[in-house]
């Protein structure tokens, strides 16, 4: 494993997106990445390899040359990805959890005795975090059961305004049939009040006019 492990360049990507870097390596050699994800954040990446050829002095492209990806959890070790693919393709992973991921690659030449020079164009995009679908699931149902609550209080609020209102009516009914009730009973006073002091007049008329007579 000296030939695979003892030439890793471990390099820090700032920057959410890595556009047109390029870097070189031999065909017994790995270079790996570590980029810090928050947790469900998609990551995709691009690559392209070119193998130097001597005899055209200059790097073109191999059919016969693959590319290992391989991305792993630093803290935990888990391997999130392990694919190999041609010379030229893509790949895409997702952080399960929060912290450092490193992202290797390397060729699917193993010989100890290959000596070729690759140099590898690579672009890692690092994406906006996975929907939580179970989360606005919830969310979505607190909000639905919020709107509930509220549709109640407002059915409770108008069924007690529609009583407010019905006791002021038979309120009102009420006021008035006392008044109209008091207007009467006053009425029947000034009636009753009047004839009985046209009663006392006659009775006193009557009284004096039998005294003169005597």
């Amino acid at each position: 494993m000296r030939h695979s492990w003892s030439s890793i360049w471990l390099l820090v990507l700032t920057s959410a997106t890595v556009n047109a870097l390029h870097f070189y390596l031999d065909a017994n050699q790995k270079r790996c990445f570590i980029e810090e994800l928050p947790t469900d954040t998609v990551v995709e990446g691009s690559y392209r390899a070119l193998e130097w050829v001597e005899d055209k002095q200059m790097y073109s492209e191999n059919e016969e040359l693959g590319i290992v990806v391989q991305v792993v959890e630093s803290e935990s070790g888990d391997t999130v990805v392990k694919t190999t693919g041609p010379s030229q393709g893509k790949f895409t992973f997702t952080s399960h959890d929060a912290g450092d991921h490193s992202i290797c690659l390397s060729t699917n030449f193993t010989s100890w005795f290959s000596h070729n020079h690759i140099r590898l164009y690579l672009d890692i995009v690092v994406g906006t975090s996975k929907p939580d679908v179970e989360h606005d699931r919830k969310h979505v149902s607190g909000l639905a059961a919020k709107v509930r609550d509220l549709n109640e209080k407002l059915e409770d609020i108008r069924r007690e305004q529609q009583y407010q209102r019905e006791r002021e009516a038979d309120y009102r009914d009420l006021s008035e049939a006392t008044n109209t009730r008091a207007v009467w009973y006053s009425v029947a006073q000034i009636v009753v009040l009047i004839a009985t002091c046209t009663w006392q007049l006659r009775h006193l008329k009557r009284f004096f006019e039998d005294r003169k007579m005597r």
